[in-house]
């Protein structure tokens, strides 16, 4: 041990050991006792021997730590036989001899020859023998004695498991128990004070305190706040020697932390807020945020937020966001700037969690205002409806208005409103909307059979806008006539055997009938006039719309007749009936006596003479050559008589229209009754072109709204374009002109002029050099006078 680490204990260690030599050596002035060294032996080495400890005779007690330059003295062995003329020896072994301990084998003295640490070991065993010089031989039996490590306070005590950390909750009461620390001191706890360690506080008073005895740390002031101070290092000592002056002392940290209790409430820190939403946003979107500030943490600063108040309850909503703990405003339903511009909320925010021996310092709750404004924003168009069923007859008239729609603008402008087709939902233009009074028309026939459902939309579009467009969906189902006569589900054609009875079925027939009237098919059969006396079949109405066909007559012969056809007709039940005629046909076979068909066909032609296969052979050879040889000689006909040159005047495909009055300007027009070329029949054609759909749109944005025609015309013009777009011979480019002024006409005057073409002109026309001989000569042929007036 390092005796220079304090000046008391290397002056306690140097006062001891000058102790226990000058005890050692009264006891040998004194007592020059011999101490038999047998474990029977009653003689017994009389030492000094502290209070309350019992001393053992064959045991010595040796100081530790002894840092002198000299063998420490341990004790002395003797034996009754020794006279003192050295004929005896000693002899030591065990633990430690001859290394730790050594003895004179003449005195038996024995010393310990290096610094003894109790710590290290407290005790040694040996075991001493007393032999003859001369002749080796034990003058008495082997005993065994224990020499003990004399303890003094060289060690400190010592916090094994510091530095500590502990946690107290906050506000707690003076006296709270935080924690215990523990220091060991490796001293022999047994001999003296030097292992009997008291507790102090170096360091964190006045808030903390210790018990000396306990080590337990525990709280010294109320109200100690966290919010104020959170942590705090304290310093515990522990001293030996009872604490007195010269004990060994050793120090640890304990850190405390305030662990936090809801002892503040929330608090807003402003008292109004003001937000703005445009009247567009969506359900569910956010308006914004408000936060009400707590200075605890954790679960005690967890909010929650409502609305308790203002006229905003209604169309809005508040929510917690747990991780910021923030009150997030949304939208509980659509605003409407012309309805309600501004609302006004009272949002309260709270604690979740209280604690109940705080509720005294008021309630974890406060208040704030908020103040939204709503911002106008240009919507669009809106429907009276959210959406339109109509039902409509599919034999109404083209142009015949089924359905008006009608939608405003939702804006305070109050916009003019334009109206339209999706095309998409109307591939095949069968309706056209009016663009200003949203009257929905058809503009084709309506074929139930063919499209029973029409699902097209709507389009409303401001006028001084057109980015803004509502829309609304429009079902369009076509009520069934009757304009579909019933026909056979198939061609029946049937066979029967020759030998067939009167009234046997022959076959059963069906029809379909493509008209779905509210009542249900009904069908009915009956023989065409003019198989109404047949005199080889009769048909039975099942009224189940079949029939049966049954033989009148027996003795069919195929050879006689072979084929019937037998013409039914098929007749509805609608208004008015419509009704058709199916063919039957039936076959005459011959059959066996069980019924079973054997022949249908006539009986083959039997060649006179029977012929070989190879004759047979030779024949169609002798075909197949004369069809080969009439193939060529067609062949050689028809290139002789193709052309090998082309005449240019057979390849003259132009016409010549001739113009030779230039109208009368507006004149025409006001002076033309159109009501007179009305003739409703011409509205239905039966074909269809595919090249040209009407463009019913440029109707309406050409034609200036104060000129709307009446009923008639209007029918009449719609009647018109569908026979356009249905003629297969009219050109592919129908248009509508509207023809308000004559104008100046044009500077390059007519470009197909034939005048055009005289030496005089400065402008180049190089291009008609090959043509323009041929048009001369088609004028002259046609009698053409006025060439400037002659066209393509």
């Amino acid at each position: 041990m390092n005796f220079e680490k304090s000046y008391h204990r290397h002056c306690a260690l140097v006062y001891c050991i000058a102790l226990l030599d000058l005890t050692n050596a009264l006891f040998e002035f004194s007592h020059p006792l011999i101490r038999k060294l047998d474990g029977n032996s009653q003689n017994k080495h009389l030492l000094h021997h502290r209070l309350k400890r019992s001393w053992v005779w064959n045991q010595f007690f040796v100081l530790e730590e002894y840092t002198g330059t000299e063998p420490l003295y341990v004790g002395k062995l003797h034996s009754d036989m020794d006279k003192g003329d050295g004929s005896i020896k000693y002899i030591l072994t065990g633990d430690g001899a001859g290394s730790m301990f050594t003895i004179d084998d003449n005195t038996g003295d024995i010393h310990a020859i290096q610094r003894l640490d109790r710590e290290e070991r407290s005790q040694y065993t040996l075991r001493a023998q007393a032999l003859d010089r001369r002749t080796n031989r034990p003058m008495e039996p082997e005993s065994e004695f224990i020499i003990k490590i004399q303890d003094i306070n060289d060690n400190e005590p010592k916090f094994l498991d510091g530095p500590y950390t502990a946690s107290v909750p906050e506000m707690s009461p003076v006296g709270t128990s935080i924690i215990q620390v523990s220091a060991t001191d490796a001293d022999d706890p047994t001999y003296g004070s030097s292992a009997r360690v008291v507790y102090s506080i170096l360091q964190g008073q006045p808030y903390f305190s210790v018990d000396s005895k306990t080590g337990i740390i525990r709280t010294a002031l109320t109200n100690m706040d966290r919010e104020a101070r959170e942590y705090y290092e304290v310093i515990i000592q522990a001293k030996d020697m009872g604490g007195q002056l010269g004990g060994l002392a050793g120090t640890t940290t304990v850190n405390i932390t305030l662990s936090d209790v809801n002892d503040n409430p929330p608090r807003f820190p402003q008292k109004h807020y003001q937000m703005s939403v445009l009247e567009s946003s969506p359900v569910n979107s956010t308006v914004g945020r408000v936060l009400a500030m707590d200075l605890d943490e954790g679960i005690n600063a967890e909010m929650k937020y409502r609305i308790i108040d203002g006229d905003g309850v209604e169309m809005f909503d508040i929510s917690t966001d747990p991780v910021n703990q923030v009150g997030v405003i949304t939208i509980k339903k659509p605003l409407n700037f012309e309805t309600k511009k501004s609302y006004t909320l009272k949002i309260e925010g709270s604690n979740s969690h209280l604690e109940v021996r705080f509720l005294n310092l008021g309630p974890f709750r406060d208040t704030t205002s908020v103040h939204v404004s709503v911002e106008d924003v240009d919507e669009p168009p809106v429907f009276e409806s959210s959406f339109y069923f109509v039902e409509v007859s599919e034999n109404v008239e083209i142009g015949t208005t089924i359905q008006t729609v009608s939608a405003r603008d939702p804006d305070a402008t109050n916009n003019s409103i334009r109206y339209s087709i999706d095309r998409n939902s109307d591939p095949e233009r069968y309706f056209y909307v009016d663009i200003t009074t949203g009257a929905l028309m058809t503009t084709r026939p309506l074929d139930r059979e063919d499209v029973a459902w029409h699902n097209i939309t709507i389009l409303a579009m401001e006028m001084n806008n057109p980015s803004q467009v509502g829309s609304v969906p429009v079902t369009v189902k076509v009520l069934d006539v009757n304009d579909n006569a019933p026909v056979f589900t198939k061609v029946y054609e049937t066979y029967m055997c020759e030998n067939a009875k009167a009234g046997q079925l022959v076959q059963t027939v069906s029809a379909v009938d493509q008209d779905d009237p509210q009542e249900g098919q009904h069908i009915a059969y009956s023989l065409a006039p003019e198989a109404a006396n047949n005199p080889n079949f009769t048909l039975r109405d099942n009224q189940d719309n079949t029939a049966w066909i049954l033989t009148r007559r027996s003795g069919f012969r195929h050879s006689k007749q072979s084929m019937f056809y037998l013409p039914i007709l098929i007749s509805d039940n609608g208004r008015p009936v419509l009704s058709s005629t199916g063919t039957l046909t039936v076959q005459v076979c011959s059959c066996n006596e069980d019924g079973d068909i054997m022949s249908c066909n006539a009986e083959p032609y039997a060649l006179p003479i029977n012929l070989s296969r190879g004759a047979l052979i030779a024949i169609l050879a002798c075909i197949f050559i004369l069809l080969v040889l009439v193939l060529l000689i067609l062949s050689m006909r028809r290139h002789r008589k193709q052309p090998y040159t082309i005449d240019e005047e057979d390849n003259v495909h132009e016409n010549i229209v001739r113009y030779d009055d230039e109208g009368g300007g507006e004149e025409d027009t006001e002076a033309f009754d159109i009501a007179a070329l009305w003739n409703s029949r011409e509205a239905h054609i039966g074909k269809s072109r595919q090249d040209m759909q009407p463009e019913i749109e440029s109707l309406s944005r050409y034609v200036p709204q104060t000129c709307i025609m009446g009923n008639n015309i209007h029918s009449y013009m719609m009647a018109k374009l569908y026979e356009a777009d249905t003629d297969v011979c009219s050109p592919p480019f129908d248009s509508l002109q509207t023809y308000m002024f004559e104008g100046e006409g044009s500077v390059a005057q007519s470009l197909s002029s034939l005048q055009s073409l005289s030496a005089d002109s400065d402008q180049s026309y190089d291009y008609l050099t090959d043509w323009g001989p041929r048009f001369k000569k088609l004028a002259e042929m046609y009698g053409t006078k006025d060439t400037s007036k002659t066209s393509l």
